[in-house]
């Protein structure tokens, strides 16, 4: 499983806008059909639990795990 890091990586990578910077970072991204995605980025080091990353992919981010580690 990634590291939180890696998320805020992949966020900044990917285009991702950072739109709040507090006790974590809130990062958002309009895609091309208008809809905008969310996610937020714990500033912690540890792995992301299995079943929460999951969710991250496919609720909040909208990309593959394949995607994901090719952008990282």
């Amino acid at each position: 499983m990634p590291r939180w890091k890696e998320l805020k990586r992949f966020c900044e990578h990917d285009g991702w806008e950072l739109y709040k910077n507090t006790d974590h970072y809130f990062y958002r991204k309009v895609m091309e059909n208008g809809e905008i995605r969310r996610t937020k980025v714990s500033r912690g080091s540890k792995e992301i639990p299995k079943r929460l990353w999951k969710e991250i992919l496919r609720r909040q981010l909208g990309v593959s795990e394949e995607y994901f580690n090719q952008v990282k």
